[in-house]
This record gives C-alpha cells, structure tokens and sequence, in this order.
C-alpha cells in the first residue's frame, strides 16, 4: 500500500504511467480508506488466523488478499488511454482491458450494470459489485477501488484466484443473514470459474496482454526510482506499519 502510495504522490513529477501487479504474504485484509476498523472488522479473529489488516487509499469496503492477483493502476486523471472524465467512465475502460485478459484465460465476463440507488451493502467488497465492476454469472469476479488526488488516478483491484468464504464471514462483522455459504453464491474465484487453479504468473501474463490489446499499447518491466523507494519507506513507517493510523477513522 505504501508503495502505490508513493507512485501517486510522485507521479506529477516522475510522469510514469504504472500498472502493477502484486500478491500478499502472509494474507491481509485491506479497508477502504473511510471504512470504520472497529464496526467491521473482527480484530481478535484476523490474529487468530494469521491475518493482517492494512487501510488503503482507495474507497470501497474490506477485501481479504490471500489467494488472488492484486493490481494497481497510477495514471493521471486526464490519460487518454483511460478516458477518466469522471470515476464510473474511468472503471469502464480500466475494467474492459481486464475483461480482455480473462477471456485470454477462457473466461468470458461481464460489466455489472450500475446498482440500484439505494442497494444494500455490507462490509465486504465482495457482497454486491459497483459500477462496471467484472462479474460472471451474476458472481463478483474482480473488486476495484479508485482515489484521485491533485489530478491522479490510483485504482486497486483484486481477481480471485480461490475464494474462502468461511473466512471471510470469520474476519468481518457482517449482517446475520449473510452466511459463507450465502457470501459464496455472491463471489467467484478463478478455480471456479475455469475449473482449475490458475497460477498467479499465468493471469498476470493474461492480464498484461489484455491491457496491451484493448489499449494498444506495449508495456514495459519497470522498477521503482530511488525517490518513489525513499517515500514508500516512510509512509511504511508514518502510516501502514501503524496500528493507530489503521484505526483512526
């Protein structure tokens, strides 16, 4: 998180357009930068089970990061790959150059129609999708977030690999209704999806090449500048290493 932190921040200097990709260990569960820790989440239960818990900046409910692809986008908010004139249309054409990795995959999703005013939401990011969000079946695929700051778009995502509900409903403080089992039929991860488990490796590979076909354009390995390494190490320790910063909403 610090480090997509950082691309941001110097993005107006740096000027580098990044798309990245990145997995966790050990598994963590990530709040949306206004989601109340205390009401949502089951502190005494993520330490049981080994879980972290980090806050970032992206909007949008908690997300368990455990078996899945995560990615994050940094582009200024006038890029005309993304055609950002406002969030909604920004998740379109960011989530039409996921779709096309997927189907490079032999999954065949679609773009959740946006939700009715109203709808009820729970503490997961993966109850219900928002806009344009990537689903199968009528099943959440891919959640993403975005934030926007001095002109520059951050938008994080994660694609499940292997989904646990059971897990999920564990580390969450979720409606009684809403069941792992009930959770589950709201979900789907990759392995169910194509009826085999994926490695992490191969969907990056697949989500790569959709990015490049859908936005014609080449990407390239990159690392981070020593600038962007300097800032992620201190928002490390100002902010996501700290447990009080995690709590304080």
């Amino acid at each position: 998180m610090a480090i997509d932190q950082a691309l941001a921040e110097l993005y107006p200097v740096e000027a580098r357009p990044t798309l990245r990709f990145y997995r966790w260990r050990p598994a963590c569960l990530s709040l949306g930068v206004a989601q109340r820790l205390e009401r949502d989440v089951d502190l005494a239960a993520c330490a049981a089970l080994g879980i972290d818990v980090v806050r970032r900046q992206t909007g949008g409910r908690a997300i368990l990061h455990d078996q899945e692809v995560t990615y994050s986008l940094v582009t200024a908010a006038d890029d005309p790959l993304v055609q950002a004139r406002s969030i909604v249309e920004s998740y379109r054409t960011i989530s039409a150059a996921l779709c096309a990795g997927l189907v490079e995959l032999g999954v065949m999703p679609e773009l959740a129609p946006r939700p009715a005013v109203g709808s009820a939401k729970s503490a997961a990011c993966f109850d219900l999708p928002s806009d344009y969000e990537i689903t199968l079946n009528g099943r959440k695929l891919v959640g993403s977030a975005q934030a926007r700051k001095r002109g520059v778009i951050l938008q994080h995502g994660s694609l499940l690999l292997h989904a646990d509900s059971e897990i999920l409903v564990r580390v969450l403080r979720l409606p009684e209704d809403l069941s792992g089992a009930a959770l589950a039929q709201r979900l789907i991860a990759l392995d169910e999806a194509l009826g085999w488990l994926p490695t992490f490796e191969t969907v990056v590979a697949a989500l790569v090449r959709g990015f490049e076909q859908t936005w014609q354009i080449t990407l390239e390995p990159g690392e981070l500048s020593p600038a962007e390494e300097a800032r992620a190490a201190e928002l490390v320790s100002e902010r996501y290493a700290n447990p009080a910063w995690t709590a304080l909403r």
